[in-house]
């Protein structure tokens, strides 16, 4: 069966055209669940504490808030995703800078205000290794994601044995000790689970690029 492409395309467009309306609380709590743990790693990937990278996390969905009205929703003005990231880093560099600042002395010294200045000290976010990061960190947290909607829908135990066996990389046969069951039920579990992650992770590819 040939999918429709026409169908992806107007799924993949559909949240960041409801984001537009401010009052859509679920869309709004839909984008957060999905994106903050990615916009949080990479904040921490980027040498921020827990403090700083959750105001990172706070700024980026509120600049989203304030210039998602202004975001063409076309394919051919450039991705979600991309937007995204730009937003990030600059909010990463906000916090990388405010960190300078309160860390400079009210007198520098002859030595410091002969170096270079605070701002240039600190890398350009375009310049830096963010976004292969930011790649990576977009591909996990599909699957985090992904993982965390289909939970809630299959067996409790089925789950575990996937969880256990494909994410955590466990032996069928240790898994299958620990848990009671027969090493069938742990081919079983990733057989069927399996498939659903796929298709989950297709969906949301689909709304996040």
């Amino acid at each position: 069966m040939i999918e429709d492409p026409d169908r992806y395309t107007a799924t993949r467009w559909s949240l960041i055209t409801r984001l537009k309306d401010w009052s859509d609380q679920a869309s709004w709590q839909e984008f957060f669940n999905t994106h903050w743990k990615l916009i949080y790693s990479m904040a921490i990937k980027a040498g921020l504490s827990d403090v700083e990278a959750r105001e990172v996390v706070q700024e980026t969905v509120i600049t989203v808030a304030k210039k998602i009205k202004n975001f063409r929703t076309d394919p051919s003005f450039g991705s979600f995703k991309s937007w995204l990231l730009h937003v990030t880093q600059w909010r990463i560099a906000d916090q990388l800078r405010k960190r300078h600042v309160e860390r400079r002395p009210d007198r520098p010294g002859a030595e410091e205000t002969a170096s270079t200045s605070t701002t240039d000290r600190i890398a350009d976010p375009a310049k830096t290794e963010l976004e292969s990061l930011w790649n990576e960190e977009w591909e996990k947290n599909l699957i985090e994601a992904a993982l965390e909607k289909i939970k809630h829908r299959v067996n409790a135990k089925q789950f575990q044995l996937f969880y256990l066996h494909v994410i955590k990389g466990q032996p069928v046969g240790k898994v299958a000790r620990s848990l009671g069951v027969n090493v069938a039920q742990v081919y079983l579990a990733k057989h069927r689970l399996g498939g659903l992650v796929k298709k989950e992770v297709k969906n949301l590819r689909a709304k996040m690029i």
